[in-house]
Protein backbone atom coordinates (compact mmCIF):
# COMPACT_ATOMS: atom_id res chain seq x y z
CA UNK A 1 0.00 0.00 0.00
CA UNK A 2 1.37 3.33 -0.53
CA UNK A 3 -0.06 5.13 2.76
CA UNK A 4 0.22 9.12 3.74
CA UNK A 5 0.44 9.86 6.68
CA UNK A 6 -1.02 13.10 8.30
CA UNK A 7 -0.03 15.41 11.41
CA UNK A 8 -0.66 18.78 11.46
CA UNK A 9 2.31 19.21 13.97
CA UNK A 10 5.71 18.76 13.55
CA UNK A 11 7.83 15.74 13.11
CA UNK A 12 10.98 17.86 15.25
CA UNK A 13 9.46 16.90 18.18
CA UNK A 14 9.36 13.34 19.78
CA UNK A 15 5.69 13.73 21.45
CA UNK A 16 3.61 10.94 22.05
CA UNK A 17 1.33 11.09 18.69
CA UNK A 18 4.95 11.94 16.67
CA UNK A 19 5.99 8.74 18.16
CA UNK A 20 2.68 7.13 17.03
CA UNK A 21 3.32 8.06 13.60
CA UNK A 22 7.39 7.14 13.09
CA UNK A 23 6.36 3.84 15.28
CA UNK A 24 3.56 2.76 12.70
CA UNK A 25 5.44 4.58 9.23
CA UNK A 26 8.88 2.48 10.53
CA UNK A 27 7.21 -0.58 10.55
CA UNK A 28 5.07 -0.24 7.49
CA UNK A 29 7.99 0.48 5.65
CA UNK A 30 9.92 -2.88 6.84
CA UNK A 31 7.08 -4.07 5.93
CA UNK A 32 7.08 -3.45 2.48
CA UNK A 33 4.51 -0.86 2.18
CA UNK A 34 5.31 3.05 0.59
CA UNK A 35 5.04 5.47 3.65
CA UNK A 36 4.61 9.40 3.23
CA UNK A 37 4.61 11.86 6.18
CA UNK A 38 2.31 14.58 5.27
CA UNK A 39 3.13 17.50 8.43
CA UNK A 40 3.34 21.15 9.18
CA UNK A 41 6.56 22.58 9.13
CA UNK A 42 9.08 20.55 9.49
CA UNK A 43 12.81 20.75 9.36
CA UNK A 44 14.10 17.17 9.77
CA UNK A 45 16.11 15.04 7.16
CA UNK A 46 16.90 11.63 8.23
CA UNK A 47 13.35 10.49 7.12
CA UNK A 48 12.17 9.98 3.58
CA UNK A 49 9.39 10.86 2.03
CA UNK A 50 8.66 14.09 4.46
CA UNK A 51 6.26 16.76 2.94
CA UNK A 52 6.13 19.54 4.70
CA UNK A 53 2.79 21.55 3.96
CA UNK A 54 2.50 24.33 6.07
CA UNK A 55 4.13 27.24 8.16
CA UNK A 56 3.71 27.02 11.52
CA UNK A 57 3.09 28.84 15.14
CA UNK A 58 3.24 27.91 18.09
CA UNK A 59 0.65 27.47 20.37
CA UNK A 60 -0.20 26.17 24.26
CA UNK A 61 -2.71 23.30 24.31
CA UNK A 62 -3.00 20.88 26.99
CA UNK A 63 -0.10 22.49 29.14
CA UNK A 64 2.11 21.25 26.28
CA UNK A 65 3.54 23.36 23.41
CA UNK A 66 2.75 22.53 20.37
CA UNK A 67 2.90 24.05 16.92
CA UNK A 68 -0.16 24.34 14.69
CA UNK A 69 -0.36 25.39 11.37
CA UNK A 70 -1.09 28.03 8.89
CA UNK A 71 -3.27 28.53 6.23
CA UNK A 72 -1.71 25.70 3.63
CA UNK A 73 -1.47 25.95 0.23
CA UNK A 74 -4.40 23.93 -1.19
CA UNK A 75 -2.66 23.41 -4.95
CA UNK A 76 0.53 22.22 -3.03
CA UNK A 77 -1.75 19.82 -1.18
CA UNK A 78 -3.72 19.03 -4.67
CA UNK A 79 -0.05 18.27 -6.31
CA UNK A 80 1.11 16.37 -4.11
CA UNK A 81 -2.26 13.72 -3.46
CA UNK A 82 -2.51 13.84 -8.03
CA UNK A 83 1.17 12.75 -7.98
CA UNK A 84 1.43 10.05 -5.09
CA UNK A 85 -1.90 8.69 -5.38
CA UNK A 86 -2.39 7.38 -2.20
CA UNK A 87 -4.35 4.14 -0.81
CA UNK A 88 -4.74 5.79 2.80
CA UNK A 89 -4.27 8.91 4.44
CA UNK A 90 -4.35 8.36 8.01
CA UNK A 91 -4.63 11.70 9.84
CA UNK A 92 -3.96 11.88 13.56
CA UNK A 93 -6.91 13.86 15.46
CA UNK A 94 -8.37 16.12 16.08
CA UNK A 95 -6.86 18.00 13.56
CA UNK A 96 -6.70 21.45 11.83
CA UNK A 97 -8.76 22.71 9.01
CA UNK A 98 -6.14 24.54 7.82
CA UNK A 99 -3.82 21.67 6.73
CA UNK A 100 -4.96 18.68 7.57
CA UNK A 101 -8.47 19.53 6.73
CA UNK A 102 -7.57 20.57 3.53
CA UNK A 103 -5.79 17.20 2.78
CA UNK A 104 -8.80 15.54 3.77
CA UNK A 105 -11.14 18.00 1.28
CA UNK A 106 -8.37 17.30 -1.55
CA UNK A 107 -8.42 13.53 -1.36
CA UNK A 108 -9.43 10.95 -4.15
CA UNK A 109 -12.98 9.49 -3.72
CA UNK A 110 -10.54 5.74 -4.12
CA UNK A 111 -8.20 6.75 -0.62
CA UNK A 112 -9.29 5.18 2.27
CA UNK A 113 -9.53 8.23 4.72
CA UNK A 114 -8.56 6.92 8.35
CA UNK A 115 -8.25 8.50 11.66
CA UNK A 116 -6.63 7.91 14.70
CA UNK A 117 -8.22 9.97 18.01
CA UNK A 118 -5.63 10.67 20.39
CA UNK A 119 -6.19 13.40 23.01
CA UNK A 120 -8.26 14.23 26.18
CA UNK A 121 -8.40 17.95 27.24
CA UNK A 122 -7.28 18.96 30.36
CA UNK A 123 -9.26 22.18 31.27
CA UNK A 124 -12.44 23.47 30.49
CA UNK A 125 -10.72 26.02 28.50
CA UNK A 126 -9.25 23.00 26.06
CA UNK A 127 -13.03 21.41 26.22
CA UNK A 128 -14.26 24.28 24.75
CA UNK A 129 -11.77 24.68 21.54
CA UNK A 130 -12.48 21.16 20.98
CA UNK A 131 -16.53 21.73 20.77
CA UNK A 132 -15.86 24.57 18.67
CA UNK A 133 -13.42 23.10 16.36
CA UNK A 134 -16.36 20.27 15.58
CA UNK A 135 -18.38 22.68 14.68
CA UNK A 136 -15.78 23.78 12.37
CA UNK A 137 -14.71 20.60 10.80
CA UNK A 138 -18.30 18.46 10.62
CA UNK A 139 -18.24 18.52 7.29
CA UNK A 140 -14.67 17.04 6.87
CA UNK A 141 -15.60 14.97 9.52
CA UNK A 142 -18.16 12.85 6.83
CA UNK A 143 -15.54 11.68 4.85
CA UNK A 144 -13.94 9.57 7.45
CA UNK A 145 -14.14 5.53 6.80
CA UNK A 146 -12.75 4.72 10.15
CA UNK A 147 -11.34 6.23 12.64
CA UNK A 148 -9.30 4.30 15.58
CA UNK A 149 -9.12 5.80 19.32
CA UNK A 150 -5.89 5.24 21.09
CA UNK A 151 -7.92 4.38 24.43
CA UNK A 152 -11.45 4.09 25.75
CA UNK A 153 -11.10 7.27 27.39
CA UNK A 154 -10.21 8.87 23.86
CA UNK A 155 -13.09 6.91 22.58
CA UNK A 156 -15.76 8.52 24.60
CA UNK A 157 -14.20 11.34 24.49
CA UNK A 158 -14.15 11.41 20.63
CA UNK A 159 -18.10 10.21 20.30
CA UNK A 160 -19.19 12.99 22.62
CA UNK A 161 -17.53 15.88 21.11
CA UNK A 162 -17.04 14.87 18.00
CA UNK A 163 -19.88 13.14 17.43
CA UNK A 164 -17.31 10.00 15.66
CA UNK A 165 -17.62 6.63 16.50
CA UNK A 166 -14.28 4.98 16.80
CA UNK A 167 -12.69 1.73 17.39
CA UNK A 168 -10.33 1.17 20.10
CA UNK A 169 -6.46 0.53 19.11
CA UNK A 170 -3.83 1.17 21.25
CA UNK A 171 -0.95 3.19 21.10
CA UNK A 172 2.33 1.54 19.95
CA UNK A 173 6.14 1.12 20.78
CA UNK A 174 8.77 -0.97 19.28
CA UNK A 175 9.59 -2.97 22.03
CA UNK A 176 13.52 -3.65 20.54
CA UNK A 177 14.30 -0.23 20.64
CA UNK A 178 13.45 0.48 24.30
CA UNK A 179 14.77 -3.32 25.00
CA UNK A 180 17.94 -2.12 24.29
CA UNK A 181 18.16 0.31 27.31
CA UNK A 182 20.90 -0.77 29.85
CA UNK A 183 21.41 0.74 33.36
CA UNK A 184 23.87 3.75 33.72
CA UNK A 185 26.56 2.49 35.76
CA UNK A 186 27.18 5.91 38.15
CA UNK A 187 23.05 5.22 39.45
CA UNK A 188 23.73 1.48 39.29
CA UNK A 189 25.01 1.61 43.09
CA UNK A 190 22.55 -0.38 45.39
CA UNK A 191 19.73 2.86 45.90
CA UNK A 192 16.77 2.92 44.81
CA UNK A 193 16.26 5.15 42.26
CA UNK A 194 12.95 7.27 41.71
CA UNK A 195 12.81 8.09 37.75
CA UNK A 196 10.47 11.29 36.88
CA UNK A 197 10.43 11.48 33.32
CA UNK A 198 8.52 14.38 31.01
CA UNK A 199 7.88 17.90 30.64
CA UNK A 200 8.15 20.16 33.39
CA UNK A 201 4.34 21.57 33.26
CA UNK A 202 1.99 21.47 36.42
CA UNK A 203 -0.37 18.92 34.53
CA UNK A 204 2.77 16.36 34.39
CA UNK A 205 2.71 16.47 38.30
CA UNK A 206 6.34 16.74 39.26
CA UNK A 207 5.93 18.68 42.15
CA UNK A 208 3.81 16.33 43.52
CA UNK A 209 6.40 14.02 43.17
CA UNK A 210 9.14 16.45 45.26
CA UNK A 211 6.11 17.38 48.29
CA UNK A 212 5.93 13.62 48.70
CA UNK A 213 9.86 13.31 48.17
CA UNK A 214 9.66 16.08 51.24
CA UNK A 215 7.52 14.47 53.36
CA UNK A 216 9.76 11.44 52.94
CA UNK A 217 12.77 13.10 53.63
CA UNK A 218 11.43 14.61 57.48
CA UNK A 219 11.03 11.00 58.26
CA UNK A 220 14.21 10.08 57.33
CA UNK A 221 13.47 7.81 54.86
CA UNK A 222 15.73 9.05 51.96
CA UNK A 223 18.82 7.65 52.67
CA UNK A 224 18.82 4.53 50.25
CA UNK A 225 16.45 6.77 47.52
CA UNK A 226 17.99 8.42 45.03
CA UNK A 227 15.50 10.73 42.35
CA UNK A 228 16.05 11.37 39.10
CA UNK A 229 13.81 14.53 37.64
CA UNK A 230 14.32 13.45 33.78
CA UNK A 231 13.02 16.46 31.23
CA UNK A 232 12.63 20.43 31.08
CA UNK A 233 9.66 22.60 30.73
CA UNK A 234 8.63 26.03 32.27
CA UNK A 235 8.52 24.98 35.38
CA UNK A 236 11.68 23.40 35.81
CA UNK A 237 13.23 26.73 37.94
CA UNK A 238 10.27 26.50 40.44
CA UNK A 239 11.45 22.92 40.95
CA UNK A 240 15.20 23.41 41.29
CA UNK A 241 14.05 26.33 43.93
CA UNK A 242 11.75 23.80 45.87
CA UNK A 243 14.57 21.31 46.13
CA UNK A 244 17.14 24.04 47.04
CA UNK A 245 14.90 25.39 50.05
CA UNK A 246 14.27 21.98 51.07
CA UNK A 247 17.83 20.75 51.39
CA UNK A 248 16.50 17.76 49.11
CA UNK A 249 19.69 18.46 46.53
CA UNK A 250 21.32 15.36 48.01
CA UNK A 251 18.73 12.83 46.72
CA UNK A 252 17.07 15.03 43.74
CA UNK A 253 19.36 15.08 40.92
CA UNK A 254 17.73 17.25 37.75
CA UNK A 255 19.13 15.28 34.11
CA UNK A 256 17.73 17.78 32.29
CA UNK A 257 16.25 16.91 28.54
CA UNK A 258 16.69 13.34 27.71
CA UNK A 259 17.48 12.41 23.73
CA UNK A 260 15.53 9.36 22.09
CA UNK A 261 18.75 7.41 22.94
CA UNK A 262 19.50 7.97 26.24
CA UNK A 263 15.85 7.71 27.04
CA UNK A 264 15.85 3.79 27.79
CA UNK A 265 18.84 3.73 29.39
CA UNK A 266 17.96 6.23 32.03
CA UNK A 267 13.92 4.17 32.27
CA UNK A 268 15.93 0.77 32.75
CA UNK A 269 17.85 2.71 35.88
CA UNK A 270 14.46 3.23 37.70
CA UNK A 271 13.92 0.81 40.40
CA UNK A 272 10.53 2.99 40.37
CA UNK A 273 9.39 4.99 37.40
CA UNK A 274 7.15 7.43 38.05
CA UNK A 275 4.76 9.39 36.68
CA UNK A 276 2.37 11.44 38.62
CA UNK A 277 -0.06 13.29 36.13
CA UNK A 278 -2.89 15.54 37.13
CA UNK A 279 -4.90 14.60 34.23
CA UNK A 280 -5.32 15.36 30.51
CA UNK A 281 -3.80 12.28 29.00
CA UNK A 282 -5.57 10.08 26.77
CA UNK A 283 -3.24 7.36 26.87
CA UNK A 284 -0.15 7.36 28.37
CA UNK A 285 2.84 6.01 26.34
CA UNK A 286 5.84 7.00 28.45
CA UNK A 287 3.93 4.26 30.55
CA UNK A 288 5.02 1.90 28.00
CA UNK A 289 8.22 3.15 27.20
CA UNK A 290 9.42 2.34 30.58
CA UNK A 291 7.59 -1.15 31.08
CA UNK A 292 9.79 -1.99 27.54
CA UNK A 293 13.00 -0.59 29.61
CA UNK A 294 12.44 -2.96 32.05
CA UNK A 295 11.98 -0.20 34.67
CA UNK A 296 11.25 -2.43 37.72
CA UNK A 297 7.76 -0.53 38.64
CA UNK A 298 5.36 1.52 36.23
CA UNK A 299 3.65 3.72 38.78
CA UNK A 300 0.91 6.19 37.43
CA UNK A 301 -1.23 9.39 38.09
CA UNK A 302 -5.20 7.62 39.07
CA UNK A 303 -6.48 9.57 35.71
CA UNK A 304 -8.43 7.76 33.21
CA UNK A 305 -5.33 7.50 30.34
CA UNK A 306 -3.27 5.88 32.73
CA UNK A 307 -5.68 3.96 34.18
CA UNK A 308 -6.47 2.48 30.88
CA UNK A 309 -3.02 0.65 30.78
CA UNK A 310 -2.41 0.07 34.47
CA UNK A 311 -6.23 -0.96 35.24
CA UNK A 312 -5.01 -4.16 36.31
CA UNK A 313 -2.69 -3.21 38.77
CA UNK A 314 -4.75 -0.87 40.84
CA UNK A 315 -1.55 -0.60 42.99
CA UNK A 316 0.21 1.31 40.89
CA UNK A 317 -1.81 3.71 40.52
CA UNK A 318 -2.02 6.48 43.20
CA UNK A 319 -3.90 10.22 43.63
CA UNK A 320 -1.15 12.58 42.96
CA UNK A 321 -2.34 15.39 44.93
CA UNK A 322 -3.11 13.00 48.07
CA UNK A 323 0.37 13.68 49.56
CA UNK A 324 0.01 10.46 52.40
CA UNK A 325 -1.03 8.14 49.75
CA UNK A 326 1.76 9.01 47.12
CA UNK A 327 4.20 8.23 50.27
CA UNK A 328 2.23 4.93 51.00
CA UNK A 329 2.67 3.98 47.44
CA UNK A 330 6.22 4.93 47.18
CA UNK A 331 7.04 2.81 50.58
CA UNK A 332 5.44 -0.13 49.29
CA UNK A 333 7.99 -0.17 46.57
CA UNK A 334 10.84 1.08 47.30
CA UNK A 335 11.62 -0.96 50.64
CA UNK A 336 10.20 -4.31 49.09
CA UNK A 337 12.39 -5.73 46.63
CA UNK A 338 9.38 -8.68 46.29
CA UNK A 339 6.86 -5.71 45.17
CA UNK A 340 8.92 -4.73 42.09
CA UNK A 341 9.64 -8.05 41.51
CA UNK A 342 6.08 -8.66 41.04
CA UNK A 343 5.14 -5.50 39.80
CA UNK A 344 8.24 -6.17 37.05
CA UNK A 345 6.92 -9.81 35.84
CA UNK A 346 3.12 -8.48 35.11
CA UNK A 347 4.32 -5.54 32.82
CA UNK A 348 6.73 -7.35 31.29
CA UNK A 349 4.06 -9.80 29.85
CA UNK A 350 1.74 -6.41 29.44
CA UNK A 351 3.81 -4.62 27.38
CA UNK A 352 3.61 -7.46 24.58
CA UNK A 353 0.22 -5.87 23.78
CA UNK A 354 1.74 -2.53 22.27
CA UNK A 355 4.47 -3.90 20.58
CA UNK A 356 3.86 -2.33 17.01
CA UNK A 357 4.62 -6.05 15.39
CA UNK A 358 1.04 -6.85 17.17
CA UNK A 359 -0.69 -3.88 16.91
CA UNK A 360 0.38 -3.05 13.44
CA UNK A 361 -1.03 -5.82 11.32
CA UNK A 362 -4.51 -5.06 12.87
CA UNK A 363 -3.88 -1.45 11.20
CA UNK A 364 -3.04 -2.82 8.25
CA UNK A 365 -6.17 -4.92 8.11
CA UNK A 366 -8.24 -2.26 8.60
CA UNK A 367 -6.95 -0.44 5.79
CA UNK A 368 -6.82 -3.15 3.34
CA UNK A 369 -11.21 -3.70 4.23
CA UNK A 370 -11.92 0.07 3.69
CA UNK A 371 -10.33 0.10 0.72
CA UNK A 372 -11.33 -3.38 -0.41
CA UNK A 373 -15.01 -1.82 0.11
CA UNK A 374 -14.46 1.17 -1.52
CA UNK A 375 -13.50 -0.14 -4.92
CA UNK A 376 -16.38 -2.47 -4.51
Amino acid sequence: MKIGMVLDDSLDKSDGVQQYVLTLGNWYTKNGHEVHYIVGQTNRKDIKNIHSMSKNIQVHFNQNRMSTPLPSNKKKIKDLLDAQQFDVLHIQMPYSPFMAGRVIKAASPKTAIIGTFHIIPFSAKEKYATKLLRIILWKNLRKFDSVISVSEPARKFAKKNFGVSSLVSPNVINLSLFHAGKKIKKYDDGKVNIVFLGRLVERKGCMELLKAIQEMHLQNLLGGVRVLVCGKGPQESQLHDYVKHHRLSKCVQFTGFLTEKEKPNYLASADIAIFPSLGGESFGIVLLEAMASKSNVVLGGDNIGYRSVLKDRPNQLFDPKNTTLLIKTLKYFAFNSLNRKKASVWQSKHILNYDVARVGPVIIGLYAQVIAKKRT
